[in-house]
């Protein structure tokens, strides 16, 4: 690729948006998984009482279903971000090809 065309690219404002929406977004969704998974992980380090806590009379605690909805919840904030991909960022890679197309 010339160094003309990456200039184009950079310089062309709806890279700017993309980049900046993509990175913002990806950026609220990590924290966001990574704050529910690490707040897990010290419930168990500092508070492994109520993680241990019992559902009724069987040998399930509390622990198994917070685990598993917060897999739950990584899957669903990754369906998301593959959504919004495919759509309003997409709209824009492909905005971004149509102009720089039209500059060469």
């Amino acid at each position: 690729m010339n160094n003309d065309l990456v200039q184009k690219i950079k310089s062309n404002p709806k890279y700017q948006e993309l980049v900046s929406k993509r990175s913002s977004f990806s950026l609220k969704l990590s924290i966001f998984v990574l704050v529910m998974f690490y707040a897990y992980i010290l419930v168990i380090a500092f508070n492994k009482e109520l993680l241990a806590t019992k559902l009724g009379d069987g040998v399930m605690t509390i622990a198994f279903p917070i685990g598993a909805a917060i897999i739950v919840i990584s899957f669903i904030t990754t369906l998301i971000y593959v959504r919004r991909a495919n759509s309003e960022f997409e709209d824009l890679t492909n905005q971004i090809k149509e102009d720089v197309k039209d500059a060469i």
